[in-house]
């Protein structure tokens, strides 16, 4: 028998089915093999696919409102979702089947179905009840992100040795002014060379 769990976030819910992996002594309670999931959203039609197509959505929903966070132009295009924004408050879907002859679906969402989608993927991500294999987001940030990326990285790397060396020299140098008064100097040579 087939587990079931659901996950809701207002006006969006996805639901995993699947088996625990009795080889790995699981619970009965618990899904490790994903056999079928099913993404609601109000007032759209039902998304639903197959274990591996679940990873790749995710990672699309993922990436898309990281574009969005940091002001980049937003648009992920894959084989099987391209997502882009239509304005600031609506998003365009585009998801592809893996069957042959099947018309793409094409949805178009806002801002609050967006980040209550975003917010049922969290929540399947930190279940204890389900283990799914983590795909590797990097490979799939589009190369105008990698790039803007890989300069922040070098400017880091550039700067930050010789940052650190300057604010260890200012405090190994400060150091020796608690170690050294003048007024002792003044002191002991008025001690030796009295007039």
């Amino acid at each position: 028998m087939q587990n079931k769990l659901s996950f809701h976030q207002s006006s969006a819910s996805l639901e995993i089915i699947g088996l625990p992996d009795y080889s790995n002594n699981e619970n009965k309670d618990q899904i490790s093999i994903i056999s079928q999931w099913k993404l609601a959203l109000v007032d759209k039609p039902l998304i639903e696919g197959k274990f591996e197509h679940l990873g790749p959505i995710m990672d699309a929903f993922y990436v898309y409102s990281n574009l969005l966070i940091k002001n980049e132009i937003p648009i992920y295009e894959s084989k099987l979702i391209d997502i882009k924004a239509d304005n600031l408050y609506i998003h365009n879907i585009v998801l592809k089947s893996s069957k042959a002859n099947v018309k793409p679906l094409v949805l178009k969402i806002g801002n609050s179905l967006l980040s209550d989608t975003i917010n049922c993927f969290d929540q399947l991500n930190e279940s204890s009840k389900v283990r799914i294999k983590k795909t590797d987001i990097p490979t799939i940030i589009p190369k105008k992100l990698k790039f803007g990326l890989n300069n922040k990285v070098k400017f880091f790397n550039f700067f930050i040795p010789p940052f650190f060396a300057i604010c260890s020299l200012i405090l190994f140098s400060s150091s020796f002014i608690y170690f050294y008064s003048p007024f002792e100097n003044i002191e002991k040579k008025e001690l030796t060379n009295p007039e």
